[in-house]
């Protein structure tokens, strides 16, 4: 415990002259009554209270003296807290393969629903990013504690080409939780990636392999979440009228070796998605920072509290302060 006007300590003289002083007062109160009486006939004369009785209320008054004298030196209270820092990187698909409605309505709009989870149970003090990929990458919103700008960003995504390139959009959001700053003293805080998609690489410079690397090299483990079936089809409209069926059946494999090599999970469709666990695992990571509380009003609230209950009880057994 540290005091923040530590001089102020020194009123604590108080309390022992207080005590020395009733303790003269008692001797003289003592010699004073042998003067009109034999200390053998005074038991016969007068009743004598109980020592508890007697010393308690002053006891209680001199604690709650303490206690004010330590308030007005604004003790502060110093104790570990769970830090609250902590950087989710949603990676979401926004391939064209996204638009097939084996996932009701469609694998795109599966894929929005699980990604607002994530940001609606968002533990406070936490930031989140979000990623977007087709056959190019975009970092649609930075890590930031503003979960809003994140849920409008996830509003406004759509599906674009058909291309996928899914290493280099984990890459990219390996880069982003990597870069996040600690506080003072402290390193990065702990991240992890989790990717939406149907699967499969069809674009990038990055191979799956090397994403992985990546995310082990950086200490962030990168889980995926599979949308879709392998009986996925994207309906697509041709020129003179006619529409033209394209089978974009789901690729677990890819996203399974990833999050393997990259100390993660694979999930096999969005029933199954734990956003909870996530952050449970996200959150054992996380240190403890020392946190310094001032507690100069419970001090004080206790001195008065102390001297309240010794005045009070010495009002009801001698109807007189100590």
């Amino acid at each position: 415990m540290s005091f923040g006007s530590p001089l102020l300590l020194v009123f604590l003289i108080a309390v022992p002259a207080g005590i020395a002083g009733l303790y003269l007062l008692e001797r003289q109160r003592r010699r004073r009554a042998t003067a009109w009486a034999p200390a053998s006939l005074l038991p016969n004369m007068t009743t004598r209270p109980s020592s508890l009785r007697r010393h308690l209320p002053t006891a209680l008054l001199l604690v709650g003296l303490a206690l004010l004298v330590v308030g007005f030196a604004r003790p502060k209270a110093s104790f570990h807290v769970r830090s609250q820092e902590a950087t989710l990187v949603l990676v979401l698909d926004v391939s064209g393969s996204m638009a097939a409605n084996d996932a009701r309505p469609t694998r795109f709009a599966a894929a929005k629903r699980i990604a607002r989870r994530f940001i609606d149970k968002a533990p406070k003090g936490y930031r989140l990013a979000l990623v977007t990929f087709s056959d190019h990458v975009a970092v649609a919103a930075a890590p930031t504690h503003d979960f809003a700008a994140v849920r409008a960003a996830l509003a406004r995504a759509h599906t674009g080409p058909q291309g996928t390139a899914l290493a280099d959009a984990i890459v990219r959001g390996v880069r982003l939780g990597a870069k996040v700053p600690g506080t003072s003293r402290r390193k990065r805080p702990p991240a992890v990636v989790v990717v939406i998609s149907d699967g499969g690489q069809t674009a990038g410079g990055f191979t799956p392999q090397q994403a992985a690397q990546r995310a082990l090299q950086a200490r962030i483990p990168v889980s995926s979440i599979l949308v879709g079936t392998p009986d996925g089809i994207v309906q697509q409209k041709l020129q003179g009228g006619y529409t033209e069926r394209i089978q974009v059946p789901a690729q677990p494999q890819v996203l399974q070796a990833i999050s393997r090599a990259a100390l993660g999970h694979f999930t096999s469709g969005p029933a199954a998605v734990d956003v909870a666990g996530t952050y449970d695992e996200l959150g054992s990571r996380t240190g403890q920072r020392k946190k310094t509380v001032e507690v100069s009003a419970a001090a004080a609230a206790g001195g008065l509290a102390f001297m309240l209950a010794g005045g009070i009880l010495s009002g009801v057994w001698f109807r007189r302060m100590p």
